[in-house]
């Protein structure tokens, strides 16, 4: 599978993700962890990859933590990490905003401690009130627990005409107990209090893009997420190939509905994905073939026959669905091709 059939991938003809990519740039919540535990098998697979030379870079929209919380927290869950190995969203819009003011400029901050830590980084000053004089307003994720006032203190600074910038817009973030609102749902409160609109740093946008090749230096990046709309979307803007894993927000189903720019080069259970190649996805007259399977597209629905790995499985049914038959897999019923390869 992939959005660029005719190029021969890294990852094809059996070698290892991990061999053919020198840095993987691996998103956190929902691939690494998630609600603070390590995802099954991740640790080990991580370990392996590095072992072998895999440069392992922490890329993450969540703006709350700082590099150094990040980097600790990782070692606790058996994957070794540095701060340096970290690259957030905090991180992004800091710069983003220090292009664009003063040095030694205040910023009334509307999020958590790893924000205010970027922002000093770049020799800027975090404020919390509106009342402060800041020329710019910071949103990132706060936590759960982030104060009513603070979207108010957004609020007023904005309206007054201060320039709004936010770490990234994702919806939601996924938790131990489920899925939870994320920074965009902060965002979406105080855009329907101001009416304005604010420049946005994080993934997919060109500015976390930039930010984690200054910081990492990869020449051969794989990134690695759980979310079309951010991880794999950004991917694709920046010309990288992408691995998408199922241990978080993207099921398989929304995987076969994906738009053209959604569309990983790769797709696997979780981060063991990374520790082998993945087989090509063989075009017949009409239909797909990978390992076992062979899918395709039968009026208004998708249908696979065969046996053989589930993963296998899912990739055939992502070129049907992707195919000018399938256009996008928008409006096939696929419920029943999931269950054969036991995804649904």
């Amino acid at each position: 599978m992939g959005q660029q059939p005719s190029r021969t991938r890294p990852g094809s003809s059996g070698t290892a993700l991990s061999e053919a990519y020198d840095t993987a740039l691996l998103d956190l919540d929902g691939v690494v962890y998630a609600g603070g535990e390590a995802i099954a098998h991740a640790a080990d697979a991580l370990g392996t990859a590095r072992d072998g030379g895999m440069h392992l870079a922490y890329v993450t929209n969540n703006a709350l933590r700082t590099p150094e919380a990040v980097a600790a927290h990782l070692t606790e869950l058996g994957v070794p990490a540095l701060p340096s190995d970290v690259i957030t969203s905090a991180q992004a819009v800091a710069r983003l905003i220090a292009e664009q003011v003063p040095a030694g400029a205040r910023v009334l901050v509307i999020g958590g401690e790893g924000l205010r830590v970027a922002l000093r980084e770049r020799g800027l000053v975090p404020v919390d009130s509106a009342e402060d004089s800041p020329v710019a307003v910071a949103q990132g994720y706060g936590g759960p627990d982030m104060p009513w006032g603070r979207f108010a203190e957004a609020s007023y600074a904005i309206r007054a005409g201060v320039p709004w910038f936010a770490s990234n817009t994702d919806l939601t973030i996924p938790g131990a107990r489920g899925i939870a609102p994320g920074n965009g749902a902060a965002v979406e409160v105080v855009r329907i209090a101001t009416g304005a609109e604010p420049q946005v740093a994080g993934k997919p946008l060109p500015p976390m893009h930039r930010e984690t090749i200054l910081r990492t230096g990869a020449r051969r990046p794989l990134v690695v997420g759980d979310r079309l709309d951010t991880d794999i979307e950004g991917a694709n803007a920046g010309g990288v190939d992408s691995l998408l894993v199922l241990t978080g927000v993207t099921d398989a189903a929304q995987l076969l509905a994906a738009e053209a720019k959604y569309r990983p080069t790769y797709v696997d259970a979780d981060l063991r994905g990374l520790l082998s190649g993945q087989p090509e996805v063989v075009a017949g007259e009409e239909q797909f073939t990978c390992g076992g399977w062979t899918a395709s597209v039968r009026g208004d629905a998708l249908t696979v026959e065969g046996e053989g790995r589930e993963m296998d499985g899912l990739r055939a049914l992502c070129a049907a669905a992707w195919s000018e038959a399938g256009v996008a897999g928008c409006g096939l019923d696929a419920g029943e091709a999931l269950k054969r390869v036991g995804l649904g």
